[in-house]
């Protein structure tokens, strides 16, 4: 008959390993995969449930690190959530989720909170980054890493990807399939990414090269759904004919998912009407209906590479200040080509400049 009650030597002499063996197994570290598998089996066997809060006290860890990301509901958050989960969890680290807001204060004011003992890192990914904020960062008693801005030379570890990059990737693109009237929806220009994938769209419109005929840009409320259906109406109410953009390039695939909705609202086609774009490749934007060609960032990419950041802060294997990009990919789908299918990625080398955010 098992026991609720069992002890960590009960398990060890069940798993016929030392006590130090068992209990590395059962925090997932130092262990092979058949010593852990021997000895879970045991606790489960036993009925073994380890004292988590006892466990805490005893080595002044709490064993959790936060995600705090601007909006909990976005996709592409979630992707990253479940990549850090990938990483964190053998280690013995639960992930706890919780929001920034929309402003540097409350996001500092977080950072301040959690600093006092609640978790034992974080990995914070803001909407929007100051020299306040960062040096909140800097102070925080806790290891810090910043999905973003690149903060390597502020002494902060950070992971970002070139989404002004990504952005010129998209307008490359509608422009070889002949698209040549371009309007880029995008989020508030405050915001970390408003502002780089901004700065990609100028670069990609405003050179020699540019071979359209027209390129302007709409700033939507927010990058949600709703923000960029919204936004797309004013637009196509406010344009007809030769004056309509003959393709949209949205700055992630929620805005670029309500200009689809807004484009069949008006009796318009995607892609033959008006071919639209997004960003970030979520799942979203793969199952909807056209499904988006969208540049993806590499959510997972950047998720794996801020938890491994945090486990060698945690670790005491590294000294913060370290950077790590990913760089964009182009996906091809039906709201640019309906003969896309499944999507035809067109990768590009990650150059490491790392100039952009999410």
């Amino acid at each position: 008959m098992t026991s609720s009650r069992a002890t960590l030597i009960q398990v060890a002499q069940r798993a016929g390993v030392s006590l130090a063996s068992t209990s590395r197994a059962l925090h997932g570290t130092g262990a092979s995969p058949a010593m852990v598998e021997r000895v879970r089996a045991a606790a489960t066997e036993l009925g073994y449930s380890p004292d988590a809060i006892g466990r805490s006290l005893r080595l002044k860890k709490t064993f959790q690190v936060a995600f705090a990301v601007a909006d909990i509901g976005n996709p592409v958050y979630v992707e990253m959530m479940t990549a850090i989960h990938e990483v964190l969890a053998p280690h013995g680290y639960r992930v706890v989720v919780m929001t920034t807001g929309d402003t540097t204060t409350s996001t500092a004011e977080l950072v301040r909170s959690l600093s006092s003992g609640f978790v034992d890192a974080m990995i914070l990914s803001p909407l929007r980054t100051d020299d306040a904020l960062v040096e909140e960062i800097r102070q925080a008693s806790v290891p810090v890493v910043v999905i973003g801005r690149t903060l390597a030379d502020r002494g902060i570890d950070s992971v970002s990807t070139d989404s002004a990059g990504g952005i010129g990737e998209a307008v490359r693109h509608l422009l070889g399939l002949g698209r040549r009237r371009l309007t880029f929806l995008n989020g508030p220009l405050d915001t970390t990414p408003g502002e780089a994938r901004q700065r990609g769209f100028d670069a990609a419109t405003r050179t020699d090269g540019f071979t359209g005929e027209r390129a302007d840009a709409v700033v939507a409320a927010d990058f949600t759904v709703a923000a960029g259906l919204a936004a797309t109406r004013a637009l196509l109410d406010a344009a007809d004919g030769d004056a309509r953009p003959d393709a949209i390039v949205a700055a992630n695939d929620l805005l670029a998912i309500g200009a689809v909705r807004a484009v069949r609202e008006r009796g318009l086609a995607v892609p033959q009407d008006v071919a639209v774009t997004g960003m970030d490749d979520t799942e979203i934007g793969r199952v909807f209906q056209p499904s988006l060609t969208s540049v993806s960032l590499g959510s997972t990419e950047r998720g794996r590479a801020a938890a491994q950041l945090v486990v060698d802060l945690v670790d005491g294997d590294a000294q913060p200040g370290r950077h790590m990009a990913v760089g964009p990919r182009l996906v091809v789908r039906e709201s640019t080509d309906p003969a896309a299918g499944d999507g035809v990625s067109a990768g590009t080398p990650d150059d490491g400049t790392g100039g952009g955010h999410r």
